[in-house]
């Protein structure tokens, strides 16, 4: 049974360490650049139109959650007569 073992660690060894890696360009220059500029903008919607589609989509959940929540504490805290 290590035999086996033994031979799929090296096979498994093999296919992670011969892989041709691709080269990344290093973006985070341009990111620093494009953060730090004095637009007028907040930093959580600096990054774009994804930042304000995701700062509206938290905004909006997090309001239907409170909203969600209290409307559960209110049924709880007056429970319907039988």
């Amino acid at each position: 049974m290590n035999r086996h073992i033994f031979a799929l660690h090296q096979v498994a060894r093999r296919t992670f360490s011969s892989c041709a890696r691709r080269q990344v360009e290093n973006k985070v220059p341009q990111k620093q650049k494009m953060f730090q500029e004095d637009n007028g903008l907040p930093i959580h919607l600096k990054g774009g139109p994804g930042d304000a589609i995701l700062y509206r989509t938290t905004m909006v959940l997090t309001i239907l959650g409170a909203g969600f929540v209290v409307y559960e504490l209110v049924k709880a805290a007056f429970p319907q007569k039988k």
